[in-house]
C-alpha cells in the first residue's frame, strides 16, 4: 500500500486530530458520520476493528436515536433495527484506528510518504492500454519503478491516475457537474462535567433554511462538530462564515446550535474549515462493454464522487473495494475482471449517484429561485413540495415501520427509492398527506432558524448583493448563450 502522506502520530486520537497532516484527504477535518452499510461490513468481517473503534471513543448511534418524539412512546424494538446503526467520530480518529488495524494484517505493507508520480503503462497485443505498475518517489528525491499485475487507485478526488490514462488515449467515460454547495465545519469539545443536549425539549439540531443547511455531528471523546453548508450563489455568507466571530454570530441566531455552543457548554477546538470544489462525478472504465484499460481499478472518489451532504462517500468506497475483491477472486483474466467490476458498480451504485445528483440539481434551482425577486412557484412545484413536506415527512415521523423502510435506502442497504415505490408505503404517505397539517402538527419541528433577510441583517451583510450578482450572471448567460459556473 503506497500512501502519499506520512504515518500518523504515535499518540491518541486527540493528538491525531491536532497534528496529523493528511494532504491527500482535503476533507479530513470536516464532519463525518458513517452509514450503516459501512458499519455492517466492519461488524461482519472485521470485528476486531469495530472493537478497537469503540474502545477509542467512536460512537455507535442506534435506530432509537433516530426516532421522532411522536414515535418514542409506542416504539417496540425489532431485530432489524440493529442494521441501522451509525458510526460517528472525528474522521482522524476513524482513520487512525483503521490504519493501526490494517498494519496488523498479514501480507500487508504500508509505505508512508510514497508519492506516486505516474502510472506505468504499455499496450497489450490488442492495442488496449495496460497499467503495469507505478513510478513512486519515497521522499529521497529519486523516483523508482514498482511493477505489479494489478494497480488499485484509491487516491481520492485529487488522484491524477485516470486523467493520465485519458491523456494516453484510454476512452474512459467521464461525467461531472457541480453539487452547488460549499461546506464549513468547526470542532468543539464539551466542557468538563457537561453532557450533550437532549433532542427533546430543544430546538432542532439540524435544518435546511434554503440559504443555509446546518447540523451537529456527535464525535468521539466528548467532541462534536458543527457543519454549515451554503449554496454557491450565497457569496456574502460564504465570505463571512469562515471568520470565527461571524461563525459565532450565526450560531447565536440558530437556537438548535446555540444550546450546544454556549460558553459554559463547550469550547471550540479548531478554526472554521472550508471545503469547496464539490462535484458529482461518475467515471466508467468500461465503454460499450469493452474495457478501456487493463490491470487497473479505481476505487472511491477518483471513480464515483457525490455531494458529501449525503454522507455516502466512505460507504461507496468500501462497497467498491469489496467489488474489486470479488472480481479478482472470480477470474484471472484482466478483461473479465474489469467487466465484472464495472457491472457490479453500475448496477448497485449508479442509482445512488443519480438520486443524489437529482437532489443537488433541485437544490441549486431552489437556491436561485430564492434570489429571484418576485419568483412564484408553479402549481406543480407547490404540489411536489407539499407532498414532500406535508406527506413524506409526517409519515416517517409518525409511522416507525415507515421510518425503518426509508432508512434502508438512506443507509444504502437497498435501492434508494425502493421503499417509496412499494404500494403499501406509498399508500401510507398519501393517508398522512390527506390528513392535513393540523392533524400532523406534532410532526413539524419548531422553527430551525431565521429567514434569509433576518440572518443577513443580524450579520450586517447585504441581503441584496447576491441578488444583484445572480441577475448579472443571468444577463451574461443570455448574452453569451452559455451557463456560467458559480
Amino acid at each position: 500500500m503506497l500512501e502519499r502522506d506520512l504515518a500518523p502520530p504515535s499518540g491518541d486520537a486527540d493528538e491525531a486530530f491536532r497534528n496529523w497532516n493528511r494532504r491527500g484527504v482535503g476533507h479530513l477535518r470536516q464532519s463525518h458520520a458513517f452509514l450503516a452499510r459501512l458499519g455492517k461490513l466492519i461488524r461482519a468481517d472485521h470485528p476486531a476493528l469495530r472493537e478497537a473503534l469503540l474502545e477509542t471513543g467512536v460512537r455507535e448511534l442506534g435506530f432509537e436515536s433516530m426516532l421522532w418524539p411522536t414515535q418514542k412512546a409506542t416504539y417496540v424494538p425489532k431485530p432489524v433495527d440493529a442494521e441501522f446503526a451509525i458510526l460517528t467520530s472525528r474522521r482522524t480518529t476513524l482513520e487512525l484506528v483503521m490504519r493501526r488495524y490494517v498494519e496488523t494484517l498479514p501480507n500487508v505493507t504500508i509505505r508512508s510518504g510514497a508519492m506516486v508520480r505516474r502510472l506505468l503503462t504499455e499496450k497489450d497485443p490488442s492495442g488496449v492500454l495496460k497499467v503495469v505498475g507505478v513510478l513512486v518517489d519515497e521522499g529521497d528525491g529519486e523516483a523508482r519503478e514498482l511493477r505489479a499485475p494489478v494497480v488499485i487507485d484509491a487516491g481520492g478526488k485529487n488522484s491524477s491516475g485516470i486523467e493520465q490514462l485519458i491523456e494516453e488515449g484510454a476512452p474512459i467515460a467521464d461525467e461531472s457537474e457541480t453539487a452547488g454547495i460549499l461546506y464549513f465545519t468547526r470542532h468543539y469539545r464539551l466542557q468538563p462535567g457537561r453532557t450533550e443536549p437532549q433532542r427533546e425539549g430543544n430546538p432542532p439540531f439540524g435544518g435546511d433554511l434554503g440559504y443555509l443547511k446546518f447540523g451537529v455531528f456527535p464525535g468521539d471523546n466528548n467532541c462534536f462538530s458543527i457543519t454549515m453548508c451554503a449554496p454557491e450563489i450565497e457569496y456574502e455568507i460564504r465570505k463571512a462564515i469562515v471568520r470565527p466571530e461571524m461563525w459565532d454570530r450565526m450560531i447565536d441566531n440558530l437556537p438548535g446550535l446555540k444550546v450546544w455552543c454556549a460558553a459554559d457548554q463547550a469550547e471550540p477546538t479548531s478554526r472554521v474549515f472550508g471545503m469547496g470544489d464539490l462535484h458529482s462525478r461518475w467515471r466508467d472504465l468500461v465503454v460499450d462493454e469493452t474495457p478501456t484499460v487493463l490491470g487497473f481499478f479505481a476505487v472511491g472518489d477518483c471513480l464515483v464522487r457525490t455531494n458529501p451532504l449525503y454522507g455516502r462517500g466512505c460507504s461507496l468506497a468500501a462497497v467498491q473495494a469489496y467489488m474489486v475483491r470479488d472480481a479478482l477472486a472470480e477470474t484471472s483474466d484482466p478483461a473479465a475482471r474489469l467487466l465484472a467490476y464495472h457491472s457490479r458498480v453500475r448496477r448497485e451504485l449508479r442509482p445512488y449517484y443519480e438520486a443524489m445528483r437529482s437532489q443537488d440539481r433541485n437544490a441549486i434551482k431552489r437556491a436561485e429561485q430564492a434570489l429571484t425577486p418576485g419568483y412564484k412557484r408553479t402549481l406543480r412545484e407547490k404540489v411536489l413540495r407539499s407532498f414532500a413536506e406535508d406527506g413524506i415527512t409526517p409519515a416517517i415521523r409518525f409511522d416507525v415501520d415507515l421510518l425503518r423502510e426509508s432508512m434502508r435506502g438512506f443507509h444504502m442497504l437497498e435501492h434508494p427509492n425502493a421503499w417509496f415505490r412499494r404500494p403499501r408505503n406509498f399508500a401510507k404517505i398519501l393517508r398522512y398527506w390527506a390528513r392535513g397539517k393540523k392533524r400532523n402538527a406534532a410532526a413539524y419541528p419548531p422553527k430551525a432558524g431565521p429567514k434569509r433577510e433576518s440572518m443577513m441583517r443580524a450579520l450586517e451583510l447585504s441581503p441584496e448583493a447576491d441578488i444583484a450578482i445572480l441577475a448579472e450572471r443571468r444577463a451574461a448567460e443570455r448574452r453569451g448563450g452559455t451557463k456560467i459556473a458559480a
